[in-house]
């Protein structure tokens, strides 16, 4: 399970005062860029920190006399949030760069712990370069942009093909509903015991994964593909526990009550996607996980769970609307921006560091390296990206299908709230409506009463 609030604190002030006790603030040489950047707590997946010392090395090469400083945060995601905020509150922790989650960075704007760009954006010509998507993505309520997005993501379901032929179940597997999701599901653990039919991220533990890559992924595939299920954006507010949300929490709690998905002791454990890629998935012991664009990268050639037949072993398909209407197919988009903090004492340097990034190659490596999704458009075009690797171009495609979060200070808060009544039905322990009611109240005190209901 997480940690309750009190030790979590604990550590983040820890690592606080254990950077502020090296005398290093980010003011204290003009010629270090400090960069912090989440690590993977996965000691054998080192795709971050290679790309990153590749960057570190041309960078100090082409610039004399600087110095790169990385400064690695070792945690699951809700713990990074949580002890990068932490550095950011004093000039004394606070790195001259930052690698900020799309759906954190409007909260940490608001809190004033991030510095707006565009007086460097508009003297960069290769700004011209990202779509306008990605763009907004950065954006906050002021009109300002506060961060360079490195690529963006999508999701669908991975299947396992040999555990569909034990199953009977065709080797181009694409469902049109979710009962077609749970069909398959039934049939995997029925005739292929000792497999995990199907996991879907749930749970506080889950932080955001449980959020974006189970419920909204489902919540979103509810209406008309039109419409927010989430926020009113007419009226400026959140949704309260609709039919939509309890129909979303259904399928969870199915997943679970029927034992289809994990044993929620696994499920509810924060490592549990990192026991996905590196072990249930290599080892044919799951057979569909809906899950993001990104899997591949644990699976490269020197990376920690080298796996070189993936892309002959699974299989690729849509996550489908709820009844198949249209548009029948759903997916959602997130990923990661670097940010400078406020309090940064070499934002010029930082931003410089950015640039070295964000070059078309630099940018292309990376996306390939990281199995992300490209928000250059010289790279989208360029046949070397989308040849080079297995995948791509399906979760590129998915981009015309794609929803992002609400990008509001207070989704975090609402996030949270969602993880909250999944794992209510997970366990057992709330049934939908009173999971439901419970993210309401959660719900209005996340948004200041901004809540409409539906």
């Amino acid at each position: 399970m997480r940690p309750t609030a009190t030790p979590l604190l604990l550590a983040t002030l820890l690592a606080a005062t254990a950077l502020s006790a090296c005398g290093s603030g980010s003011g204290s040489s003009p010629d270090t860029v400090r960069i912090s950047f989440k690590q993977s707590t996965d000691n054998s997946i080192r795709v971050m920190d290679t790309y990153l010392g590749q960057m570190k090395k041309e960078f100090e090469k082409a610039n004399p006399g600087k110095k790169v400083e990385l400064v690695p945060i070792k945690a699951p995601d809700s713990e990074y949030y949580t002890k990068l905020q932490q550095m950011l509150r004093s000039p004394k922790t606070a790195p001259d760069l930052v690698y900020e989650d799309t759906f954190l960075i409007n909260s940490d704007i608001t809190s004033g712990y991030l510095k707006p760009l565009d007086t460097y954006l508009d003297k960069w010509p290769d700004w011209n370069q990202f779509i306008d998507t990605a763009k907004s993505a950065a954006k906050a309520q002021d009109g300002k942009t506060y961060g360079v997005p490195d690529g963006t993501d999508t999701r669908g379901l991975w299947f396992d093909k040999g555990v569909f032929q034990k199953a009977g179940l065709p080797a181009d597997w694409q469902p049109k509903s979710w009962d077609d999701v749970l069909s398959a599901a039934r049939t995997i653990r029925r005739k292929v015991p000792g497999v995990t039919p199907l996991n879907v991220y749930t749970g506080k533990p889950a932080g955001e994964a449980a959020t974006m890559q189970g419920f909204e992924m489902l919540l979103y595939g509810t209406g008309d593909g039109k419409t927010d299920p989430l926020y009113d954006t007419a009226a400026k507010k959140w949704i309260a526990g609709s039919q939509a949300f309890k129909d979303a929490l259904t399928f969870v709690e199915t997943v679970y009550k029927e034992k289809l998905g994990p044993d929620v002791s696994d499920a509810l454990d924060p490592n549990f996607s990192t026991t996905i890629r590196g072990e249930l998935m290599p080892k044919g012991k799951l057979g569909i996980d809906l899950d993001g664009s990104w899997l591949p990268q644990d699976w490269q050639k020197g990376a920690g769970h080298e796996w070189p037949e993936w892309s002959r072993n699974l299989g690729l398909a849509y996550m489908p609307t709820q009844h198949g209407q249209a548009p029948g197919k759903v997916s959602m988009s997130g990923g990661w921006t670097w940010a400078i903090p406020s309090k940064a004492g070499n934002p010029d340097l930082a931003f410089k560091f950015i640039e070295t990034m964000q070059t078309k190659a630099n940018a292309q490596k990376w996306y390939i390296a990281n199995s992300g999704i490209a928000v250059r458009k010289d790279v989208a075009s360029d046949p070397a990206y989308v040849q080079a690797q297995p995948g791509i171009k399906f979760f590129t495609d998915l981009v015309a299908s794609t929803h992002y979060r609400p990008a509001y200070p207070a989704y975090p808060k609402v996030s949270t709230a969602v993880q909250e009544a999944m794992e209510g039905v997970t366990t057992g322990d709330s049934s939908v409506d009173k999971a439901a009611s419970g993210y309401d109240e959660e719900l209005k005190t996340a948004t200041d009463g901004q809540v409409v209901g539906r």
